[in-house]
């Protein structure tokens, strides 16, 4: 598996949302995989639901919120040709079958939430790392957990 480490610069930061909007655009136009993005926190999920709605006055990102509780019910298994999911989900974690890329904004790393997904096997990963003291310690221990389990790590400075 790929991850890319984001080393966001104070602008960029403090454009918080616009970056996350702007990096999914760019991952749905070079892949034609899902974009799963990772979020932890209730309100960063419900500002980036408005955000992704409304990315450019012409367009906008179409995406789904995952149920809040993950349980068997909640969401169907993505693997289930079935039902049609739309090229973005929002949530607080993998669902069954996941095969796609994922931005993550949680402190975790994605391997956490992976194991508890049912045969969820993201093809990249795309960490955030913003420029305060916490978001760097939380990026060092993601990237040794990912160096662990030899996944081919980049980084880019933005």
């Amino acid at each position: 598996m790929n991850i890319s480490f984001y080393v966001l610069s104070e602008s960029k930061a403090q454009d918080f949302l616009g970056f996350i909007c702007q990096l999914t655009q760019t991952a749905l136009n070079k892949s034609s995989q899902s974009v799963l993005i990772l979020v932890e926190d209730e309100t960063l999920l419900s500002t980036l639901d408005d955000a992704l709605w409304a990315q450019e006055a012409t367009s906008f990102i179409p995406h789904q919120r995952l149920l809040g509780a993950h349980t068997e019910a909640a969401d169907p298994d993505i693997t289930d040709t079935h039902k049609t999911l739309a090229p973005v989900l929002l949530g607080s974690y993998m669902p069954a079958g996941f095969r796609g890329i994922v931005l993550n904004t949680t402190v975790q790393p994605v391997t956490s939430v992976m194991a508890a997904a049912t045969n969820a096997q993201p093809t990249r990963v795309l960490e955030l790392i913003k420029p305060d003291p916490n978001s760097v310690q939380e990026g060092r221990h993601k990237y040794k957990v990912y160096q662990q389990l030899d996944y081919e790590l980049t980084h880019f400075k933005v």
